[in-house]
């Protein structure tokens, strides 16, 4: 079970900023009907507490046992870096960050951040894994996705060339064109994120696992992919 801290400030948050993180987790624990769960994240880098204040207030999740794991997400390097740096004062790990990752944004991975990652033994975690339908092929530049689906919302024109070669190796592999974007994750070393809806969904995704893409098809999808890019306020990644 992972859930989320919600970082937009409330008036008790500011009152008891350290305190933040642990008062809204028991509310979720209460909701859940459970007693702890497995990762908790700070889900943005907006809060209005310092790092140094967040992260007290993350370790207190876990030194109470309502935790067993902490991580952010949309962290940039150097905000990461400096999380871990804190928690370790109080002898808790750094598990993970949440990031935007797909073949159609690739930043975390040029900006150094997925080495990072991997170097402090952090497990980058990639949200909007199949860039919200992008990629699976349910949208074309004749069906367009919603406007508020607003990850990796690039002209589904410019993304026909992604969409092709996906769709070439999964008839190689014999599977969906979901599982060779989610596999590109794995082969990257990131464990991927995707939301599921419907039976056959799951089936498609699950196909992603048990095999892994030839480096030349790896490359091959590097060379069609897309760099991505970050916002000032949100997807620091």
């Amino acid at each position: 079970m992972q859930t989320k801290y919600y970082v937009v400030p409330q008036l008790k948050d500011i009152l008891h900023p350290v305190d933040a993180p642990l008062k809204k987790l028991v509310t979720s624990l209460k909701n859940f009907g459970l007693d702890y769960v497995d990762i908790y994240l700070v889900h943005g880098p907006i809060h209005g507490q310092s790092i140094s204040m967040i992260a007290q207030g993350m370790a207190d999740c876990v030194n109470k046992g309502l935790a067993k794991t902490v991580g952010v997400a949309n962290y940039s390097l150097e905000d990461m870096n400096k999380m871990q740096e804190e928690l370790a004062k109080y002898d808790v790990p750094l598990a993970t960050n949440q990031v935007e990752f797909s073949v159609l944004c690739r930043l975390p991975e040029v900006s150094g951040l997925l080495q990072a990652c991997k170097e402090r033994g952090i497990v980058l975690q990639s949200y909007s894994s199949l860039a919200q339908g992008r990629l699976p092929g349910k949208y074309t530049k004749d069906n367009l996705p919603p406007k508020e689906y607003r990850f990796s919302s690039y002209d589904m024109a410019d993304i026909e060339p992604v969409n092709a070669l996906l769709e070439k190796i999964a008839e190689r592999h014999n599977v969906p064109i979901s599982a060779v974007a989610l596999n590109y994750n794995l082969c990257k070393g990131i464990t991927p994120v995707v939301g599921v809806r419907k039976e056959e969904q799951a089936f498609s995704n699950c196909a992603a696992l048990g095999w892994r893409l030839t480096n030349n098809e790896i490359r091959e999808i590097d060379g069609v992919s897309f760099e991505g890019h970050a916002t000032k306020l949100w997807q620091h990644g």
